[in-house]
């Protein structure tokens, strides 16, 4: 693992072994906000009850460290992520990211044990699991689904029919599914299992486009 600054001073973590990136090269913080936390998670509407959040692939934190920080009285969160290789404390502390997001918050994610469910502050808890995400068993009544795992073309296991229908039946009615790939393929195949699937607007600097697919009520 290498660290990597990107266009907007945050970093990423590089993988050199399978050639890629933890998060855009154009902007790990830009990217974590738009894609998830904005047009995911601030997207669904604001409801009293507790707010179901599924991310394929826990990584550096950052998407959930924004989530958590965002997080309100009428966005309440129980967030759940999968991670089948979790990076070390001692390489999270490294990122830097704690000068954009909440220091504290970071650190007791990081520091949170897995498979148990942890308030990290009064709006948000995280539930980490370690687990393959193609083959164990997913938690149900999902709201909110952030699609964070490496490129098709580095984990093609992970993008599969099979794969994406385990998380379309494990959706709510309603539920909105983000991910910064745009490829035509996930399109389709997101569409094909019953996803509305719309292209957006990209981050500032970055892709062109992402997709936003929602589960009809």
């Amino acid at each position: 693992m290498q660290l990597q600054l990107t266009d907007d001073g945050s970093t990423t973590i590089y993988l050199p072994e399978i050639d890629e990136h933890y998060h855009s090269v154009k902007g790990a913080i830009t990217e974590s906000r738009h894609i998830y936390r904005d047009c995911a998670f601030l997207h669904y509407p604001s409801s009293e009850k507790t707010l179901r959040l599924l991310e394929v692939g826990f990584g550096t934190a950052l998407n959930a460290s924004l989530t958590a920080m965002a997080a309100s009285a009428s966005h309440r969160v129980h967030y759940i992520a999968l991670e089948r290789s979790p990076i070390s404390i001692e390489m999270a502390q490294t990122l830097g990211y704690e000068q954009f997001v909440n220091p504290d918050i970071f650190q007791a994610l990081h520091k949170a044990p897995w498979g148990e469910s942890i308030a990290i502050n009064e709006f948000f808890e995280i539930e980490k699991r370690l687990c393959d995400f193609t083959c164990d068993s997913l938690p149900n009544s999902i709201d909110v689904v952030y699609l964070d795992s490496f490129a098709p073309e580095k984990q093609p296991e992970m993008w599969t029919n099979e794969a994406l229908s385990r998380l379309v039946n494990v959706m709510n009615p309603g539920a909105i599914l983000t991910t910064y790939c745009a490829k035509g393929e996930i399109r389709r195949r997101l569409q094909a299992l019953g996803l509305v699937v719309e292209r957006i607007a990209g981050p500032p600097g970055g892709k062109r486009e992402i997709l936003r697919a929602t589960k009809p009520v």
